[in-house]
C-alpha cells in the first residue's frame, strides 16, 4: 500500500534490490571478462557501460511513465519485473566460464586473490589503470550539478528533466558504444586521455557560449556523449589490465576506486560555482582535468615498458 505505514517494507525492498543489483553486476562483469577476446575488450566495455548509463536514464524514465500512466500501482511493478526476467534470456547465448578451483580453505583462497591483485597492480597496465582511478580525467562530475546551475542558462524545469534524464541516457549510451569501438582501434591509454581532453574542451566551450536554454541542452547532451566515451575507455583499460582469475573482484575494486575523482570533483565544482559562478565551475573542472591528463601521460612515459605480466 502507498502509505506511510508501508515505509519499512519500502526500505526492505530497496535494500534487497540493491544487494541483488550488486551481485548481478559482479556476475555480468565476470561473464564479460571471460567471454571477451582481447581485441574486443573496448566494444565489450562500451556496451557494458551503455547498459549502465543508458539503463539508468531510460529505465528511470520508463518506470516514472508507467507509474503515472497505468491505472493500478501494481501494474508498473509487474511490467518492470517481467522486463527484468526477460533480460535473463540472453544467458542462453553466453558460455559459462570454467570455475576456478579453490586452493583449500577460504583463507587460502582469499590470499590467492590478494596475490592476484598484487600481480595486476605491479604490471605496467595494471598500475596505469589504478592510477586513472584517482586522477580527475573525464570524471563527469559537472553532470551532478546541471540542475543546480540550469537557471544561469534560463532552462525550465521540463527542459532540465529531459536534458538530464531520458535524452541524457540515450546520448550517453551512444557515447559508450562509440567510445568502446574507438578504444579497440587505438592504444587504450591514448584513447582515454583523448576522451578526457574532449570533455575539458566541452566544458570550456560551454563556459564561453551564450547563456540560453538551447545552449544548455546542446552542451549538456554533448557532455553526456563524451561522458559515455570516458566510461567506455575506462572499462576497456581495466579489462585489458586485470586478466582472468578473480575477474569480478578485480574489476569491482577498480570500479569502486574510480568513484573517488567523481566525489572530490563534485565538491570542487560546487566550491568553484559558489566562488566564481557557472563559468568558474566549468573552467575549474577543465583545468583540473587537463592537469590530470598531463600527470597521466607523464607517468606513462616514464614507466618502463617491461613489467611483471598480469596474472
Amino acid at each position: 500500500p502507498a502509505d506511510e505505514r508501508s515505509l519499512p517494507l519500502l526500505y526492505a525492498a530497496v535494500l534487497v534490490s540493491n544487494v541483488a543489483v550488486t551481485f548481478l553486476a559482479m556476475a555480468t562483469e565476470s561473464l564479460m571478462v571471460y567471454n571477451t577476446a582481447p581485441d574486443m575488450q573496448g566494444r565489450s566495455g562500451g556496451w557494458f557501460q551503455a547498459g549502465n548509463l543508458g539503463g539508468y536514464g531510460l529505465g528511470g524514465g520508463a518506470a516514472l511513465w508507467l507509474a503515472q500512466t497505468l491505472p493500478e500501482p501494481w501494474m508498473a511493478g509487474a511490467v518492470l519485473a517481467i522486463a527484468c526476467m526477460l533480460c535473463g534470456a540472453a544467458l542462453w547465448f553466453v558460455p559459462e566460464p570454467s570455475r576456478i578451483a579453490r586452493t583449500g580453505h577460504y583463507a587460502r583462497t582469499l590470499l590467492a586473490v590478494l596475490k592476484d591483485l598484487w600481480q595486476v597492480a605491479r604490471a605496467r597496465a595494471g598500475f596505469l589503470a589504478l592510477l586513472i582511478c584517482f586522477l580527475p580525467i573525464g570524471s563527469g562530475a559537472a553532470s551532478n550539478l546541471w540542475a543546480a546551475v540550469a537557471d544561469d542558462w534560463h532552462a525550465s524545469a521540463n527542459t532540465v528533466a529531459l536534458a538530464t534524464g531520458v535524452f541524457n541516457g540515450i546520448v550517453s549510451a551512444l557515447g559508450c558504444v562509440f567510445g568502446g569501438y574507438c578504444s579497440d582501434r587505438m592504444d587504450r591509454k591514448t584513447s582515454y586521455a583523448l576522451y578526457g581532453l574532449l570533455m575539458a574542451i566541452c566544458t570550456i566551450a560551454m563556459a564561453l557560449a551564450p547563456r540560453t536554454e538551447a545552449m544548455f541542452v546542446v552542451f549538456t547532451l554533448t557532455y553526456a556523449f563524451i561522458q559515455g566515451l570516458t566510461y567506455a575507455g575506462f572499462t576497456a583499460l581495466v579489462l585489458e589490465a586485470i586478466g582472468l582469475g578473480a575477474a569480478a573482484t578485480k574489476f569491482n575494486l577498480y570500479a569502486s576506486l574510480s568513484n573517488m575523482p567523481i566525489a572530490y570533483m563534485t565538491l570542487i565544482d560546487g566550491w568553484a560555482h559558489t566562488r566564481w559562478g557557472a563559468a568558474g565551475l566549468l573552467n575549474v573542472e577543465a583545468a583540473i582535468g587537463v592537469a590530470g591528463i598531463v600527470v597521466f601521460v607523464g607517468i606513462a612515459t616514464m614507466l618502463p615498458r617491461k613489467a611483471v605480466p598480469a596474472a
